[in-house]
């Protein structure tokens, strides 16, 4: 986990730490009361969420970034946001992608206060599967404005649970299964906000390939793999399948996803440790389900409670 925060009315010093924490930019100020500019990041290698606080006027011209920016306004508004032939102006409650990966965009900060959210794109391609197999080229988004404002709000949320309850508590943010999960999770949440170039229909050739020992393979890798972080990229790559393949061999043969059957057999190894848990020797529910990748205490208790009949703390308590 990283951490970092910046507090400065000094406005070259704010260009270089802009540039330095997202790409190459210039910026500007129009007012000269005043450049006070606060910044906080959280982040993991390959997910950021910044929360920035601008009581100036700022215009900002910007280099490709490389990653997905998503921006969340919470006060004042930011306008004339352009790039490759869009334009738009944003204000409070908007959630957008400010831009693709690849291109440079340029607009102006007016007095606001905003998050702005990194992550790698190749964790779409994680929870999401291309028109074409193989030889698809990365899953992309092809809006800059939510689907819905449901949508909206749901991907608002996720980000902010993100934030509060994995980037900053170290606990959580130093369990690699947590924090995988928890990215595919947001990654997910973006793909279900934003019109994207994700299929999920299985082709003739999907449904050919989704045959019981394809199935088995999938099966061994994920029971041979619950400790690590897992994707269901890794699990297709295991069976020689595309992801889409795979969901539909799930589907049809088990009625769930992969990775529904990941997070099943997680609980099973959760149930484990609490049963052969000492609690006199300082085992917790808390500890023993972040090491199985469940960041939400109580959607872990509600999970176990129906698999189990009983509650988490109650498995520890009668061990």
């Amino acid at each position: 986990m990283h951490t970092l925060t910046f507090d400065s009315d000094d406005l070259e010093q704010t260009e270089a730490f802009l540039s330095r924490a997202y790409a190459k930019m210039s910026i500007g100020n129009s007012s000269t009361e005043t450049s006070r500019a606060r910044i906080s990041r959280s982040a993991v290698d390959f997910l950021s969420i910044d929360e920035l606080d601008l009581d100036f006027d700022m215009s900002y011209a910007v280099t490709p970034l490389g990653r997905i920016c998503l921006c969340v306004v919470h006060e004042g508004t930011i306008e004339n946001h352009a790039f490759q032939g869009v334009e738009d102006s944003f204000g409070p409650g908007d959630v957008v992608s400010f831009a693709p990966p690849e291109l440079p965009y340029a607009g102006r900060i007016c007095s606001a206060r905003y998050n702005i959210t990194m992550l790698d794109p190749a964790l779409l391609a994680e929870v999401a599967v291309t028109a074409d197999a193989f030889d698809a080229g990365p899953v992309r988004l092809t809006g800059h404005r939510p689907v819905s404002p449901a949508a909206a709000q749901q991907l608002r949320d996720t980000i902010f649970y993100v934030r509060d309850h994995i980037l900053m508590v170290p606990a959580a943010a130093s369990e690699p299964l947590i924090v995988s999960t928890a990215a595919q999770h947001l990654a997910a949440s973006v793909l279900t906000t934003f019109p994207n170039t994700a299929h999920g229909d299985a082709t003739a050739s999907d449904r050919n390939d989704a045959h019981p020992l394809m199935l088995r393979r999938a099966l061994a890798y994920i029971d041979d793999h619950a400790d690590q972080p897992v994707t269901v990229a890794d699990i297709a790559a295991s069976a020689h399948v595309t992801v889409r393949a795979l969901q539909y061999a799930f589907r049809r043969h088990m009625d769930t996803t992969p990775l529904a059957h990941l997070r099943r057999v997680r609980l099973s190894l959760a149930h484990h440790d609490l049963v052969h848990a000492d609690p006199g020797g300082g085992a917790t529910v808390t500890e023993i389900a972040a090491r199985w990748g469940f960041w939400n205490a109580g959607r872990f208790a509600s999970h176990y409670r129906q698999t189990y009949g009983l509650s988490p703390h109650r498995t520890l308590r009668d061990a």
